[in-house]
């Protein structure tokens, strides 16, 4: 994905951890999915988002941890 780097392996290192890549139209938008997620599972959230220059849209990655299913 152009303006995003690499996703690092220990980040995917065990099963129940994933990377989560998020397009969306706007800041809000992405940061509103990032907060779903993060409500659910543990998460290492993003503090911004990227914008990649002639596309349209923002980019946002974050973190989950499946394994630590919150609420429960």
């Amino acid at each position: 994905m152009p303006g995003m780097r690499q996703i690092n392996d220990a980040r995917v290192a065990e099963p129940g951890l994933a990377v989560v890549e998020v397009a969306a139209a706007d800041d809000q938008t992405a940061f509103a999915l990032q907060e779903v997620l993060a409500t659910r599972w543990a998460t290492a959230t993003a503090d911004h988002t990227t914008r990649v220059p002639g596309e349209p849209g923002v980019l946002l990655r974050c973190h989950l941890d499946l394994r630590q299913e919150l609420g429960t």
